[in-house]
């Protein structure tokens, strides 16, 4: 799972800001504590960059920006298939152990659409109540008792979490939160440096468009 996270949480950034450049991924994903629960440190970003590149799901562009030289990157189609796999698969696979890549999809849910977003957790709940089910050790005397305890905590973390994807399913049902191909709500504040991403990106399309005017 942690290749996968990693990628995912790499193509969802470029898919979200795009066309950005490689410092403000880091920066953006620095600032989500990637190096704290997804085990992606700073300095393995551009080295997956550089992989997703060679894969054909990002394209990256080597640009003059203001006499300064920036390498800014897009998602391809390629990239588009395959965050949609991944994030499909991060909402829906259950693990008692580890939510790490169930948290790294729901950070960009606003990919999505409202329909998607539903049914991929609608199947998470599904997967939730066969592992509730599956893993419930029952009073038999098959292990240690307080190994049998301590596999109940997990269940327990397990049942908080079913409490909150029926929660979110029902605020996704009743329009909250704002998803692909509907107005944005949310507006970030002043300060937040998404703002000048929204900025920079429209200028990198501008550069992107001459030098493609300027090739043809």
């Amino acid at each position: 799972m942690a290749v996968h996270t990693t990628r995912m949480l790499l193509l969802g950034a470029v898919a979200m800001f795009e066309p950005v450049n490689g410092y403000q991924i880091r920066r953006e994903l620095v600032s989500w504590r990637v190096d704290e629960w997804a085990n992606l440190g700073p300095g393995s970003i551009y080295s997956g960059l550089t992989t997703l590149e060679k894969l054909g799901q990002v394209r990256r562009h080597d640009l003059s920006d203001d006499g300064r030289d920036v390498a800014v990157y897009e998602i391809t189609e390629a990239g588009r298939g395959e965050l949609a796999r991944l994030l499909g698969e991060g909402l829906e696979t259950v693990t008692l152990f580890s939510s790490v890549g169930f948290h790294a999809a729901f950070g960009m849910l606003p990919l999505l659409s409202r329909e998607v977003a539903l049914r991929h957790l609608e199947v998470r709940l599904h997967e939730i109540d066969r592992s509730l089910e599956a893993w419930d050790p029952g009073a038999g005397d098959q292990a240690p008792p307080h190994a049998v305890h301590g596999v109940r905590l997990w269940l327990a973390a397990l049942g908080e979490e079913r409490t909150w994807v029926a929660d979110t399913v029902g605020r996704l049902r009743d329009g909250e939160f704002d998803l692909a191909g509907e107005p944005w709500r949310w507006v970030p504040p002043v300060d937040d440096p998404g703002r000048q991403m929204g900025v920079d990106s429209e200028r990198y399309r501008d550069l992107l468009r001459r030098t493609s005017s300027r090739d043809a």
